[in-house]
């Protein structure tokens, strides 16, 4: 490892699902070390720390954030937890990413963007579909002017009967198809288009009587530059899980699942050399280590990725009042 650079400092915080692919991808990324790690039960974090070599353990933010040697923090709490948290981590002095989605009010969010400049730190949020090699093959060859979007179709699909995490455990929160999963797609639609969302329209099905949420729902966005977006999300749906992207264009059609990318045809695209890694997290890490060291604002930063937000906002203003 080159000496010549001090090493960035991290606390993360959330030791579940997502909090272990961050620590993975790190793991891979030079000149990082993982000093503090925080989560709920302080028995399991423990036992991850020290699987991990992490030093500091606790099950308070606020502890890590005392910590003068901390440079920055990764979020993968839950989502009620996000903004809040994140203008802790700013107004800490602390670099900052926080898992997606930036907030589930968008008035939060606007007071993240807005404390992010006022203390000139990186504050980015992991919209991990920026990064996924799939993805951005897609993104460069729009880029390049051969290829155009004139339509996504995107199926966001899990089984949840009950409250559980990627891993199978049981939540101590409740997901949400629109805050959560939907900005996914939101802002990838206009990443990729280049182009804002001027139309949305959502439709949900029955609220869930002990969850409180829709079940399921479909989403139809217009950017600027007329491309379109149909989305649709369900936790009802026992078949493949995850999100698969269709893009659909003028000299093409393309499948895009996780970091695998294929052509209308299912056959397989090559997208091992698009980037120095095939896994989408490490690669949004990377962004965001990058940026600190060069003080620069990172592909999916708070500014950037808050238009997704004021979409999801009206959308949620829409299912209210239908």
């Amino acid at each position: 490892m080159s000496t010549h650079k001090q090493p960035i400092r991290v606390a993360l915080a959330g030791a579940g699902a997502f909090g272990i692919k961050h620590l993975d991808g790190i793991k891979n990324i030079e000149g990082v070390e993982v000093v503090s790690l925080i989560s709920r039960e302080l028995t399991k974090t423990r036992e991850i720390a020290d699987k991990y070599g992490i030093p500091h353990v606790s099950t308070e933010l606020d502890d890590a954030l005392a910590l003068p040697e901390v440079d920055a923090v990764i979020l993968c709490t839950p989502t009620q937890m996000h903004a809040s948290q994140t203008l802790a981590c700013l107004k800490a002095g602390k670099h900052v990413q926080v898992e997606i989605p930036l907030c589930d009010v968008l008035a939060d969010g606007e007071e993240v963007v807005q404390v992010a400049q006022t203390r000139g730190l990186v504050a980015m949020c992991g919209h991990t579909r920026r990064f996924n090699p799939s993805h951005q093959w897609v993104h460069q060859r729009v880029q390049a002017g051969e290829f155009n979007i004139q339509q996504m179709d995107v199926q966001t699909y899990f089984f949840r009967r009950t409250n559980m995490n990627a891993l199978g455990q049981a939540r101590s929160w409740t997901d949400h198809l629109l805050w959560h999963h939907a900005a996914h797609t939101v802002d990838l639609f206009a990443y990729q288009t280049g182009s804002r969302v001027v139309k949305a329209h959502a439709l949900q099905g029955p609220i869930h009587p002990q969850l409180g949420i829709a079940m399921d729902m479909s989403i139809q966005l217009q950017a600027a530059n007329g491309a379109i977006c149909t989305l649709s999300l369900s936790f009802n749906n026992d078949g493949p899980l995850g999100t698969f992207f269709r893009y659909i264009g003028d000299s093409g059609t393309y499948l895009a699942r996780y970091d695998d990318l294929f052509n209308g045809k299912e056959e397989k695209i090559d997208v091992s050399q698009v980037d120095v890694s095939m896994n989408g997290i490490e690669l949004q890490d990377r962004e965001f280590f990058a940026a600190i060291r060069e003080g620069r604002e990172p592909n999916g930063s708070v500014a950037q990725v808050l238009p997704c937000y004021r979409v999801l906002h009206q959308l949620e203003q829409q299912l209210m009042a239908s």
